[in-house]
């Protein structure tokens, strides 16, 4: 696993505009479910991927069964994986075959395949595993602070 600074974090964090987050659920208390919405609320457009939801509508936006699915004229930055550690393979080849201009593959928290981000970072691609893209917004503009996190970014507001 390659560390990423909190530079690179905020780089990736803020040039990123479209996230297809793989394994998302519309059940409103699962993980993949609130951390899509948050991002979706600071402003990124976030494809929801999962096929038993495919065809259906969730946070906005057409459900699509696979990454492949996803049309070529939305401009996926990111690939955001909700899904057990041994799905990465497939998801990050579909990723790199199917997504013209991916900059990011972002494994949650728990998810990690080393062989498939080295594939992937040979490619040019940023891998970040076993972090959540929210818990880093949060920590790295200042959101965490209200719920007594220690984040290392000080703020003058009041």
């Amino acid at each position: 696993m390659t560390a990423h600074s909190d530079e690179d974090l905020r780089r990736i964090l803020t040039t990123t505009r479209v996230i297809a987050v793989v394994g998302v659920s519309p059940n409103p208390v699962r993980p993949s479910f609130f951390v899509a919405r948050y991002l979706g609320l600071r402003g990124y457009r976030v494809i929801p991927v999962n096929p038993g939801q495919a065809g259906t509508v969730l946070l906005g936006e057409t459900v699509y069964p696979d990454l492949a699915s996803i049309p070529k004229d939305i401009p996926v930055d990111m690939v955001d994986i909700f899904r057990r550690s041994d799905a990465v393979p497939a998801i990050v080849d579909g990723a790199m075959a199917e997504i013209p201009h991916l900059r990011t593959i972002w494994m949650q928290i728990g998810v990690s395949h080393p062989e498939a981000a080295a594939k992937a970072g040979a490619a040019g691609i940023s891998v970040i595993e076993n972090r959540c893209p929210k818990i880093e917004y949060q920590r790295l503009f200042g959101e965490l602070r209200m719920g007594g996190f220690a984040t290392g970014v000080i703020s003058s507001r009041l």
